[in-house]
């Protein structure tokens, strides 16, 4: 029988070879990464998956974990869920969800509304993904237009990397967003990646 299968976003890479490898399911499964700046795109995300299912699935016989939340698709990732009983995703509605924990993620949510998360992944990448990828650098003008509702920035660190945490305090300074720094580690997520991959019973 094949290996399970994680189709994963390409901003999970690092925290994502951390958790197998702490896990000892490194060997275990077979991980491929879709690019990371779907991030700015979700619509292309249920696409991309399908047709990397179809390659290497194509028998919808291996178990399959999702490496997204929903991730701006709009429930479109739970339509393809639905169809095929072999596949899982991570719980929640965004990657700051599953790895802060729902409790946290919430919390923080509701507390202040006007929230701009950042990941480590992002922190280290905010120029290309965000400023760059939404056309800051080319029209500043924009800039109240994406982020005029939000009033603070809050990086959830995995890691306790200074280097993520100023680079994080540069973004919030950029985008004039009062900096709040919350460090949840990878606890959240690496129990959402072996529920995950465990619910089928194939993985122990």
């Amino acid at each position: 029988m094949a290996r399970p299968l994680v189709l994963a976003c390409g901003a999970l890479v690092a925290e994502l070879r951390a958790v197998l490898h702490s896990n000892g399911l490194a060997e275990q499964v077979e991980v491929r990464y879709l690019p990371a700046n779907l991030h700015n795109r979700p619509a292309r995300i249920v696409p991309a998956l399908r047709e990397l299912l179809d390659e290497l699935d194509p028998h919808r016989d291996r178990h399959v974990l999702i490496g997204y939340a929903d991730c701006g698709t709009g429930g479109q990732l739970d339509e393809l869920l639905a169809e095929r009983s072999n596949l899982h995703r991570l719980p929640g509605n965004h990657c700051y969800e599953f790895y802060a924990g729902t409790p946290v993620f919430e919390a923080l949510h509701e507390a202040e509304l006007g929230t701009f998360f950042l990941t480590d992944f992002l922190a280290k990448h905010f120029e290309a993904l965000i400023w760059q990828g939404l056309g800051l650098d080319r029209h500043p003008e924009l800039l109240p237009m994406y982020f005029g509702h939000y009033t603070r920035l809050v990086l959830l660190s995995q890691t306790d990397n200074p280097a993520v945490v100023q680079a994080a305090e540069a973004a919030a300074a950029q985008l004039g967003l009062r900096f709040e720094h919350v460090p949840v580690g990878l606890d959240p997520f690496a129990t959402a990646v072996t529920v995950g991959l465990t619910t089928s019973g194939k993985v122990s």
